[in-house]
């Protein structure tokens, strides 16, 4: 299925699932937005989007400043007239013991992850709700439904996401927005190199973004009334069921 001329917001998408993503997108003709807090990183994606014959454009984005998401959700109407889909791709980690966690840290993690959820989410269902359709993309991650030894900050904020999303649900249900969320194991991204993330882990067995572009594709495509509402994606080796 095709997606001409759908406007496709990626909240992070200078990131490696946001960017892959992008990519995917664009290539069947969607008109894609990166909105991103690393300007720089965004810009040279959609650059690359452009050259290989897409449309793509990057704005500024900081998910946990109010007038920066308002902004930014203002500018993508203002230039384009509307948002089709969103993807928040975005997010930081920390895997620790409880008894090692910075509360400082902690709290900008939480503030990414949960507030700038809520924020972003926020901004955009405005418009959506006023043109009764779209599609809204959350990845809380596998963490998000299960648990594992020294997740506890880390899956409060991803479980967090998941009952946001299906209270939206509930909320929204006769406005015909579908949400998705996505459940994934290891994906080979930069969320690895956060200090704050202690693991050992191969990135050779964990899964790509590339990969789940094609499921960020799948779920959005789905013809109406069809909605895919829940997906889990784990490697082979680091199954959680």
């Amino acid at each position: 299925m095709k997606m001409n001329d759908k406007v496709v917001l990626i909240a992070g998408g200078s990131g490696g699932i946001g960017s892959a993503t992008a990519r995917l997108m664009a290539k069947s003709g969607a008109r894609i937005v990166l909105a991103a807090r690393n300007r720089e990183k965004a810009d040279a994606v959609a650059a690359e989007i452009n050259k290989s014959g897409g449309e793509a454009f990057a704005v500024d984005l900081d998910v946990t400043d109010i007038s920066s998401v308002y902004d930014m959700a203002d500018t993508v109407i203002g230039e384009l007239g509307r948002i089709d889909v969103l993807v928040n791709a975005f997010g930081t980690g920390m895997i620790q013991g409880i008894t090692d966690v910075d509360p400082e840290k902690a709290r900008k993690m939480l503030e990414v992850n949960v507030f700038g959820t809520v924020l972003v989410t926020q901004a955009v269902l405005r418009h959506m709700l006023s043109e009764k359709s779209g599609k809204v993309v959350m990845f809380p991650g596998i963490l998000g439904k299960h648990v594992m030894r020294n997740s506890s900050v880390y899956s409060a904020s991803k479980f967090a996401v998941t009952g946001f999303t299906k209270a939206l649900v509930e909320e929204t249900r006769r406005s015909n927005i579908g949400y998705t969320l996505l459940y994934l194991g290891g994906v080979a991204t930069e969320f690895w190199d956060n200090p704050d993330v202690d693991m050992k882990v191969q990135a050779d067995k964990m899964l790509s973004p590339h990969e789940i572009a094609k499921a960020v594709y799948y779920a959005v495509t789905q013809p109406s009334p069809g909605v895919l509402n829940e997906m889990v994606i784990q490697p082979d080796s680091h199954q959680m069921v």
